[in-house]
């Protein structure tokens, strides 16, 4: 049977959720039935590992760039649309706000279909300036009038699509990302001593980019806050991103020094996941990120704005609380409640390890992208 060449298009391979469920995807695919292309900036953490990935055609777009810029959003469609054409691609599946508007214009441009789009979270937020949001949701109910399907990975991102008027309600699909839970949930008694934190002080970690979206500065402020009652608790922010500087001088004027340890972008998660008790994410908005899921795997409780797709993993007192967002003070009452009782910390964070259920595995994931690709090429 001849294979399906298939091309995939991020804006970026950075250390993200999304980023990292399409290499495993790339990993995972069956190379015997499809033949699978990547196109994506030329930033990006993930570039090394993407170029390591057996049976895939990897190259790096030019004029493909997070930041918005006319003329070399035009040269990156030219370019998109010329290699469509030139390794004849059977489907394209984007992933990423950027490259989602791009790849799928060179799709309808170079006539291909199907067109596939998963939703990562979506470009529009409120938190945008009026005009930004508006011209964000129209591009990307253009985009929705030549995709196939959409894919979401929550059930929020498709109501907030519909909402929009983003393509009918028959496009969307939800399909869940994927956790490896073997990975995860188990002790590493050297992490905690390589990060210099007391083997049996209490840890209290997030994992996030330094960008505005993330609300980073709420999670030094909770610290802040907290460290007055709580001396004896550490605190690790996992990441880095264009807000460094600003962090590092917010931890310096806080008097935190020592007391919220900075990592940089780990690869070694699941470790790091295992010496924290609690997890948090300051999040202004979301899709549902991966992250809070991986916490939820390795039976941590999780503290969290409620935003995006959160709720429908996180439940309220039972794996972990939900927070408006920017509201540090009822986020440090939930941290404080967590921290006092030890029972009610145990309590949540077994019932974080049985909160995920098999669409959350990484096989149903795979499975269920490669029985999409399989349904529209041939039904």
């Amino acid at each position: 049977m001849q294979k399906i060449n298939i091309l995939f298009v991020v804006t970026e391979l950075e250390l993200g959720g999304a980023q990292t469920q399409l290499l495993e995807l790339l990993r995972r695919l069956d190379k015997d039935r499809f033949r699978p292309f990547l196109l994506s900036g030329r930033r990006g953490l993930l570039i090394p590992e993407a170029s390591l990935i057996e049976g895939l055609f990897f190259k790096k777009a030019a004029w493909l760039k997070r930041s918005i810029s006319p003329l070399e959003d035009i040269l990156a469609l030219i370019e998109i649309y010329l290699f469509i054409k030139k390794h004849k691609i059977r489907i394209i599946h984007t992933h990423s706000s950027k490259a989602g508007i791009l790849g799928r214009l060179a799709a309808a441009l170079a006539g291909v279909k199907p067109v596939i789009h998963t939703v990562h979270g979506w470009s529009f937020n409120d938190y945008q300036h009026p005009f930004l949001r508006k011209l964000f949701v129209s591009l990307e109910r253009i985009a929705s009038s030549f995709t196939d399907t959409i894919i979401v990975v929550c059930e929020h991102d498709k109501q907030r699509g519909l909402t929009s008027k983003i393509g009918a309600a028959d496009k969307y699909l939800l399909i869940r990302y994927g956790i490896d839970y073997a990975r995860f949930g188990k002790a590493d008694k050297d992490i905690r001593r390589g990060l210099g934190i007391d083997a049996s002080g209490l840890v209290v970690g997030m994992i996030s980019c330094f960008k505005p979206q993330k609300s980073v500065k709420d999670f030094i402020e909770a610290a802040r806050l907290i460290a007055g009652s709580f001396p004896e608790v550490s605190f690790i922010l996992i990441g880095d991103g264009a807000l460094r500087k600003d962090i590092e001088k917010l931890i310096s004027s806080s008097h935190l020094e020592g007391k919220i340890i900075l990592t940089g972008w780990r690869r070694d998660i699941p470790e790091i996941l295992s010496a924290m008790d609690i997890f948090v994410l300051t999040s202004l908005w979301e899709g549902l990120p991966i992250v809070v899921l991986e916490a939820l795997a390795s039976g941590k409780p999780v503290v969290a704005t409620n935003t995006g797709g959160i709720s429908e993993v996180i439940h309220e007192g039972k794996n972990g609380f939900l927070v408006p967002p920017r509201d540090t003070g009822l986020l440090c009452e939930k941290l404080s409640l967590l921290l006092k009782d030890r029972e009610l910390r145990m309590r949540l964070g077994a019932e974080a390890g049985r909160t995920l259920n098999q669409d959350f595995f990484t096989d149903n994931m795979l499975k269920s992208t490669q029985d999409l690709y399989n349904e529209l090429v041939f039904n």
